[in-house]
């Protein structure tokens, strides 16, 4: 064994505990530094509600929710920067006419990724719109809330546009374009949107509905739901395995995806002064909304999924984690992920940090 992996050996008992005692459904998690798995094992149930009970296992696929945002959205984002064919200061004005305006004129695909464009950060469209169309130009067409550029919100809608923006520069909606430019490339073969329904009996249960029952291999956000199961805030759904295969993407000097400079353009904090810390997609150390709990190194970053999915890695040290379960499975306002995060983050930082 690894000399690190005894040190996490506690948290399996940790999670183990929290199944017991009803807080959390189920994890499947790994811990590694750089190209190395350190630690991966899997506890409680991907489904246990009305009778069905089903193991969590290693391969277990999830509902990433918002880890779509940085796992599909943001390297295709950046892949288009690499090649040239949009700027992070690009306006989104070149791509969705919506946005010639008034204080819309401003906002740039950079605003976008940072979450400061000054959008508000969610709107209940499943409600107003009939169609998938009918959202998309709700979500164009919304005013802003703040000037670009002055304050950080966290916003749904500004990845739902970036997907946009993808769609209008190479033809291709988000779902085709990541498989190709990101997902296919690292070996991610098990990530997809709109998982077929043969594939169900491998994918973690979400939240019981009143009209649909639970939902297991149909996305749990209900504006992407609304959208057909397609956007670029959430809708992606991935095992472990290609979750590892995709953080270690950022830590490696040769890979097939993005380049060195556009990785070390996304982990650099680009809201200094304003009341977020926010790299490009993902959350810094400090940050209102980062998960990674007291001792993790301050240049580690993150993002995690309402479902509650969630991964962090610090490109310095290299270290890394992948933390998936199914909290909303018991419900919403369970909610007992919040906490739980930063004390999971907290039991590997001492087990590994040195």
């Amino acid at each position: 064994m690894h000399l690190k992996a005894r040190g996490l050996q506690y948290l399996d008992a940790f999670l183990q505990q929290e199944v017991d005692a009803g807080r959390l459904p189920g994890a499947v998690y790994a811990v590694g530094i750089g190209s190395e798995v350190v630690h991966e094992h899997a506890v409680g149930f991907a489904e246990n509600r009305n009778g069905v009970v089903r193991p969590m296992r290693r391969d277990t696929v999830f509902d990433l929710a918002s880890l779509t945002k940085v796992t599909a959205t943001l390297p295709s984002i950046l892949r288009l920067v690499d090649a040239g064919e949009l700027r992070l200061n690009d306006p989104v004005a070149l791509f969705l006419p919506e946005f010639s305006d008034g204080r819309k004129a401003s906002v740039t695909v950079r605003h976008l990724l940072t979450h400061s464009a000054g959008l508000i950060s969610h709107r209940n469209y499943y409600d107003l719109a009939a169609s998938r169309d009918e959202l998309l130009q709700m979500v164009r067409t919304e005013p802003l809330g703040a000037e670009p550029g002055t304050t950080v919100v966290y916003s749904d809608l500004g990845f739902i546009l970036l997907a946009e923006i993808i769609e209008a520069v190479t033809g291709q909606r988000i779902d085709q374009f990541a498989e190709q430019a990101v997902f296919r490339p690292l070996g991610m073969t098990e990530t997809r949107y709109c998982p077929p329904a043969d594939q169900r009996s491998r994918i973690a249960a979400t939240e019981e509905f009143a009209e649909l029952g639970v939902k297991v291999g149909v996305v749990h956000d209900e504006n992407t739901y609304a959208m057909g199961g397609v956007s670029g805030h959430a809708g992606l759904f991935a095992p472990l395995s290609d979750l590892v295969r995709y953080v270690q993407m950022w830590l490696s000097r040769d890979n097939p995806v993005l380049s060195q400079a556009a990785r070390k353009a996304a982990v650099r904090c680009w809201t200094e002064g304003l009341d977020g810390r926010r790299g490009l997609g993902f959350t810094c150390r400090r940050d209102a909304y980062d998960h990674t709990g007291d001792l993790w190194p301050e240049t580690t970053v993150g993002h995690t999924g309402f479902t509650g999915t969630s991964l962090a890695f610090d490109p310095v040290s290299e270290l890394w984690m992948v933390l998936l379960t199914n909290d909303v499975h018991y419900g919403r306002a369970n909610k007992t992920i919040v906490r739980l995060r930063g004390r999971v983050h907290n039991i590997v930082a001492a087990a590994v940090v040195e």
